[in-house]
């Protein structure tokens, strides 16, 4: 893969597809407590979460600490937030996930505790 175009893609499409999730769970990124993005580099993340308005404080990450773990990076990075308290019930967790194909999807979860989300919405699939 071209590393600059998923750069620019994700860049873009990101933002757009969480925008668009948080529309559809009648949201805005206000709402938001945290975002969760495939881990695949931090520039990423800092545009992503400036583009949606949000600091880097409301970025769930951890590619600091493993680099990108491919598919394994936002479970991995959801686990370490819950048990160490970050991720609360109540949460509005924003998750964007992106690879192969230039392929992406997003849903919002409010955490529901007990390691449960409380409720999730993502955009209707496209026809």
């Amino acid at each position: 893969m071209n590393g600059k175009e998923v750069y620019k893609f994700a860049t873009s499409e990101v933002p757009r597809v969480i925008n668009e999730a948080l529309g559809n769970a009648g949201l805005t990124t206000e709402d938001i407590d945290y975002i969760l993005l495939h881990q695949a580099n931090i520039r990423i993340m800092e545009v992503v979460a400036k583009k949606l308005g949000l600091s880097m404080d409301q970025v769930i990450r951890n590619i600091d600490e493993y680099g990108n773990t491919s598919a394994g990076s936002m479970p991995l990075a959801l686990d370490e937030a819950v048990r160490s308290g970050k991720v609360k019930e109540g949460d509005v967790i924003a998750f964007a996930g992106f690879g192969a194909g230039l392929s992406w999807g997003a849903s919002i979860v409010r955490w529901g505790g007990q390691g449960k989300p409380a409720a999730a919405a993502a955009p209707p699939a496209a026809a």
